[in-house]
């Protein structure tokens, strides 16, 4: 496997045809990069750039070498072969934006036409590029059609994802790419055309035009944007108790590049070792070994997709949003927005304008139960959570309860984990104002029948929130099928960065919440005797929201997109039932939550060993796992053990990694028994 593979790098006698060697040693034939559209010169000399914005030396947008075997199905041979552990970081050489594919382009990018020919390391998992992923000439590539270039026109403000492509066939091979859209239309036509009759069919009121009477409202008519296109890109404008309507700042592109079009692609069938090569921290090594991460539960690795986006954002967009008529202030408000709209994609939510960006899930939680709860929540009611819950969706309860005089009330778990329905509905009386259980536990993976809960409340007309912090990037979120009137989650979850989270609600219970926090962004007028705030989703994004971090949640939103969701989580599923399996075979291992379908969470306590101990043999291995109570000690005790040893998966881990987390804890295990 080592022969073949090094004779297959740059240089090497055999390699394929058309890779050079980059050592930069005499003789060295210069790197040859495809010339495509809009793209300057056919040959550079390694490590040379065309001039227009240069990446400085060290910066992570300068590729660190030349062409390498970046070709999605070969595995990393990881730990094995001298040097292996630095191929990760060995990408192909390509501009950084000229080849890729619509999708995946920053949208500020995109939309403001100005040139960027940095070099950038090459994504691994990239479905779309051609063959110099593999080193091979771009003439002899696949044979689809290039991405059609943005109408003149305005462009519509839908996404779509290809929905029915990448479903893994019985032989393992993801289907047929469509067929190349047309010239200049992306073959989105028809689709836009339905999503704006379905907009319109909503109800959903026009953005007012700008008073007549106020300065300049001549100028901003007679550069209106084509129709179709978005006419006001700052905050909504108001109608004040005086009659006096606010202004709407209009977009300072002229609405015609105000929102980027995704073109519609295909998802290949899943291939982890493709994937592992998007995620850089996957080829860190700790304590001289290859870092296995299997603490996913807490926290997921970012894909050098979202890091270059926010790196983007910060070298090209950075400014404050909704606010300001300078052209930075655009392209800020255009990524952030398209982020809100990702996410209201992702997670099907009817209303883009229903998605509040927050910093978390334990803030979206807390909003809800101090403004929601707050005004609707009194003495001698009653406010329901489950046995499987995380501090975070037990404490603001707490304290709420605490406050108004009203009462706890919790479902118990079986003995497997999951809750239990006869139990909850015994719980469920006239005096129940709210509902708040988790999708997924973060201790246990068990996945909590959401759906039958939600229904069960409705009958009663009680309002239910979801914490989805460990669902969302396991199993598919339709908050519409949930029926729920709350659903939360945090994006490092969710390979997005942190401090970033989102609170989706139903329209008409948010506009029924007051708001939680006062300040800038989310007011219309203030006078001394009255403030009139601004409508949904402004409401509750009170002073200056972390905007780069949700352009990165976007980000990773879009590369989960591409990917499938259903992909990752019938992988996940296939890698959490090996481990179970694995893992309940070893003598004195207890494992803590058996429920059939779990998802990424594999608890489990050692006889003879402290869970600290445990971990901390795992962490000189290079192995990562969380230890401790998991911010869910009741769940925990329900089982009688304090702490537990808590590995947790994600679709970059592998069958190989869960064999090294095994044969840790076997050797541990035999080690207590003959001592």
């Amino acid at each position: 496997m080592a022969t073949a593979f090094f004779r297959a790098l740059p240089g090497e006698a055999g390699s394929p045809a058309g890779l050079q060697s980059a050592s930069g040693g005499a003789g060295v034939t210069p790197l040859t990069v495809p010339a495509s559209a809009g793209t300057v010169s056919n040959e550079l000399p390694f490590g040379k750039q065309p001039q227009a914005n240069l990446a400085p030396g060290g910066s992570p947008l300068a590729s660190p070498s030349g062409t390498s075997p970046n070709v999605p199905g070969t595995p990393i041979p990881q730990g094995q072969v001298p040097g292996a552990n630095f191929i990760p970081s060995s990408h192909a050489q390509v501009l950084s934006l000229g080849n890729r594919a619509g999708v995946a382009l920053p949208h500020a990018q995109a939309g403001n036409g100005v040139p960027d020919k940095a070099y950038t390391s090459l994504p691994a998992y990239e479905p779309k590029l051609g063959g110099i992923t593999a080193g091979v000439p771009e003439a002899h590539a696949g044979t689809g059609a290039a991405a059609a270039q943005h109408p003149a026109g305005g462009a519509a403000p839908f996404y779509f994802s290809g929905d029915d492509y990448g479903v893994p066939s019985p032989g393992g091979a993801g289907t047929d790419a469509p067929a190349a859209p047309a010239a200049g239309g992306f073959g989105l036509d028809a689709l836009s055309r339905q999503a704006i009759a379905a907009l319109n069919g909503q109800g959903q009121q026009a953005v007012p035009s700008v008073p007549s009477n106020l300065p300049g409202a001549d100028s901003a008519s007679a550069s209106a944007a084509p129709a179709g296109a978005p006419q006001y890109y700052f905050v909504d404008s108001v109608v004040l108790p005086s009659g006096y309507v606010t202004p709407a700042k209009p977009h300072p592109h002229g609405g015609a590049q105000a929102v980027p079009q995704a073109e519609r692609g295909h998802r290949p069938a899943f291939d982890v070792n493709a994937v592992r090569r998007d995620f850089p921290i996957l080829s860190e090594r700790v304590n001289g070994k290859q870092l296995v991460w299997l603490d996913n539960a807490a926290t997921t690795h970012k894909p050098r997709q979202v890091i270059e986006r926010i790196s983007h954002f910060y070298e090209h967009e950075n400014s404050n949003i909704h606010r300001a008529a300078h052209e930075l202030a655009a392209r800020a408000t255009d990524a952030y927005e398209h982020a809100r709209e990702v996410v209201r994609r992702f997670i099907n939510a009817p209303d883009v304008n229903e998605v509040i960006f927050l910093r978390g899930t334990t803030e979206a939680i807390n909003l809800v139960a101090k403004a929601w709860g707050g005004q609707h929540v009194g003495e001698g009611d009653e406010i329901i959570v489950s046995h499987l819950e995380h501090h975070a969706n037990i404490v603001p309860w707490q304290q709420l309860a605490q406050a108004k005089g009203a009462k706890l009330r919790v479902i118990p778990v079986d003995d497997q984990g999951q809750v239990r329905l006869d139990e909850y509905q015994k719980l469920i009386n006239d005096r129940t104002k709210i509902v708040s259980v988790a999708h997924v536990s973060n201790t246990l993976g068990t996945v909590v029948p959401v759906k039958q809960i939600v229904e069960i409340a409705k009958r009663r007309g009680i309002t239910t929130v979801i914490d989805g912090a460990q669902s969302i990037a396991h199993t598919p979120v339709d908050v519409q099928d949930f029926g729920a009137d709350f659903f939360v989650f945090s994006g490092h979850k969710i390979f997005g960065p942190t401090g970033i989270g989102v609170l989706w609600g139903r329209r008409a219970v948010l506009e029924d919440t007051p708001p939680w926090q006062g300040g800038g962004n989310m007011i219309a007028d203030v006078t001394f005797e009255k403030t009139v705030f601004q409508p949904l989703p402004n409401t509750f994004e009170a002073g200056t929201g972390n905007i780069a971090d949700a352009v990165g949640l976007g980000a990773a939103l879009e590369y989960v997109e591409r990917l499938g969701i259903e992909n990752i989580s019938q992988y996940e599923h296939s890698l959490v039932d090996y481990g179970m399996a694995q893992l309940g075979a070893i003598p004195g291992l207890r494992l803590i939550g058996t429920v059939p379908g779990k998802a990424s969470v594999l608890s489990f306590v050692l006889d003879g060993y402290s869970t600290d101990e445990v971990g901390q043999v795992l962490n000189s291995e290079g192995i990562a796992v969380r230890t401790g109570h998991h911010c869910a000690q009741p769940i925990l005790r329900r089982f009688g053990v304090e702490t537990a040893v808590r590995p947790s998966l994600a679709f970059y881990n592998t069958f190989g990694e869960i064999d090294q987390l095994v044969a840790i804890i076997r050797r541990l295990a035999s080690q207590r028994r003959s001592g």
